[in-house]
């Protein structure tokens, strides 16, 4: 099934164009941010246009389809986690259906390693 939680404005509008046929689409409202990283963590595949989105597919290991002909996080495109797609329709569904999210996976250290907070204090105080 498609889980895709909904803006509200989206789903005026998508109403506004007649909806869409419910199939395997589950339409849902917007999710708290615990119960989408609970969604993607548990997910095949993420498709999104959210930049934020796209990197936490990646700390999810999960593979991404980003609905854009760009990203801001071109690392995720580059590992192969992420592919960038128009908004041509077969090659949204030929991208989702040949997901997959590299074996070796992403560096441990792709975003950092856990420890800018104690950075941050030590430079703090040594000014």
């Amino acid at each position: 099934p498609v889980i895709w939680p909904l803006h509200p404005r989206t789903r005026k509008a998508m109403a506004a164009l007649g909806g869409i046929e419910p199939g395997s689409v589950r339409l849902t409202s917007p999710l708290s941010y615990l119960d989408l990283q609970s969604l993607m963590a548990n997910a095949r595949c993420v498709l999104t246009d959210s930049g934020g989105l796209q990197k936490e597919a990646v700390l999810h290991q999960v593979p991404c389809v980003t609905l854009r002909s760009e990203t801001e996080w071109v690392e995720t495109v580059a590992l192969g986690c992420n592919v960038l797609v128009s908004a041509d329709e077969s090659a949204i569904v030929e991208a989702a259906a040949e997901a997959y999210f590299p074996a070796d996976g992403p560096p441990a250290d792709l975003y950092g390693n856990g420890q800018a907070g104690r950075k941050i204090i030590e430079i703090l105080r040594a000014s």
